[in-house]
């Protein structure tokens, strides 16, 4: 760190919901969230949902004057839809994509295809080592039979560990994106107990935007708003999260969201209000209590951690046991297949061990349940396939956990603070078991 003067930093957010040929005035909205971010004094803008690349270029080019560096995310069949624009070099990338995101076989959600992932920028501002990430989790189609929840669950444990094990050089983390999740959500409170990161809005000084900050709300003309009418017409389902060091303290000065259409058009930038947070970053000795940066969280806090911690683990244990079942199933199916597949075949055997015999049914008929047993057995083999990938993703974060809870069992020991047993669940073991 060889700076000593405050500094101040502006950070946008927004997922573009950038659906080529399916979204709706996609081209023109491009079009005005490059308007946007030009008329905008950022550092640094984070976008989701760029899912072609031919838009980033088109932001690229347009915003070239003004953001001279950029990065555009790779991954997965259809892109991870994450894009940086930045006002300051761009030292470093990497992109972490995600082990588990919904289900290939649901289709109209789409999740599957998209390499949902977080993606890390290092940037270098007046000495200060910057870590910016931007993100998109899995989203919530039905709050109610949430059957995306245990993967969701996974994505933030997975993004929790990857803030934490590649900033912890760091002066200032933020954190932007489209986490599908409310303020109160289980995989929010993972996120923030873990890291210590701190949420923008309930921080700012100064707030300017949608009621209680919403960024998903009814009056959008893109929104679902059935989904929406048993939250009062809107949600908070994006964030602009940060944390300082031992040697930065970081305060939020104001945070802004849009409001519905744009100005002189009949619709909004996207189905997402866009957020915009602006950090004043002061050297201290002091920090803002994030010495313990390495370690991702407080003494005092570790009661809340494992409380969270163990429930997230309670999630995680329902979705290993839903997907060892679908599982099972695919395999029995599979085996099915693969009898009547056999049964086929000798079937077609018996002329040549019969002579003169005839095919006891019609070739057309023949061929045709020879052809769906084959398209059977390829589909559960496939289906096997990933729901093993599923069922080790699980097991893997589980197992993690597990280690987790240990260890915070360790550091409540030996802290010296006396913990009452009605603040502490007992955390899960190997040997503890999901009743259904």
């Amino acid at each position: 760190m060889t700076t000593s003067a405050p500094i101040r930093f502006r950070v946008f957010s927004l997922n573009c919901w950038g659906i080529r040929y399916l979204s709706k005035n996609c081209k023109e909205r491009f079009v005005l969230i490059g308007d946007l971010l030009s008329q905008e004094q950022l550092d640094v803008a984070l976008l989701q949902e760029v899912w072609c690349e031919k838009d980033f270029l088109f932001l690229k080019k347009k915003l070239n004057s003004i953001y001279p560096y950029s990065h555009y995310f790779k991954s997965g069949f259809i892109g991870s839809g994450l894009a940086v624009f930045s006002r300051h070099r761009i030292h470093d990338a990497f992109l972490y994509r995600y082990s588990l995101n919904g289900y290939p076989y649901m289709a109209q959600h789409g999740d599957w295809f998209g390499g949902k992932a977080v993606g890390k920028v290092l940037l270098n501002i007046s000495g200060l080592t910057v870590h910016i990430f931007v993100t998109h989790l899995h989203a919530e189609y039905c709050r109610e039979k949430d059957s995306y929840l245990p993967h969701r669950v996974v994505q933030a444990w997975e993004l929790q560990q990857f803030i934490r094990h590649t900033s912890a050089g760091a002066d200032v983390v933020i954190l932007g994106g489209d986490l599908n999740m409310h303020p109160d959500d289980l995989g929010t409170r993972l996120l923030r107990n873990y890291t210590g990161l701190q949420d923008s809005f309930s921080e700012t000084a100064h707030f300017d935007g949608c009621e209680e900050g919403h960024t998903h709300i009814s009056e959008n003309p893109f929104t679902n708003t059935d989904g929406l009418v048993p939250f009062g017409g809107g949600v908070r389902i994006d964030y602009i999260l940060f944390k300082g060091s031992g040697e930065v303290d970081v305060s939020c000065e104001s945070l802004s969201t849009t409001k519905g259409p744009v100005p002189g058009h009949p619709f909004p930038y996207s189905d997402h209000e866009a957020l915009t947070a602006k950090f004043l970053f002061t050297p201290t000795t002091k920090g803002n209590g994030y010495s313990e940066r390495q370690s991702g969280c407080v003494s005092d806090k570790l009661p809340e951690l494992v409380n969270t911690v163990n429930e997230a683990r309670t999630e995680v244990k329902v979705g290993l046991h839903c997907a060892e079942r679908m599982r099972h199933t695919a395999a029995r199916t599979g085996i099915m297949g693969l009898v009547l597949l056999v049964l086929e075949l000798a079937i077609a055997t018996i002329p040549l061990f019969a002579l003169g015999t005839e095919q006891p049914f019609p070739k057309a008929s023949f061929y045709l349940l020879g052809a769906l047993c084959f398209a059977v057995l390829l589909s559960t083999l496939m289906l096997y396939v990933f729901y093993s990938m599923e069922v080790k993703a699980l097991q893997g974060t589980e197992d993690q956990m597990r280690l987790a809870l240990s260890s915070f069992q360790e550091q409540l020991k030996e802290s010296p603070k006396v913990l009452s047993s009605d603040h502490l669940r007992k955390p899960l073991d190997s040997k503890d078991s999901i009743h259904f």
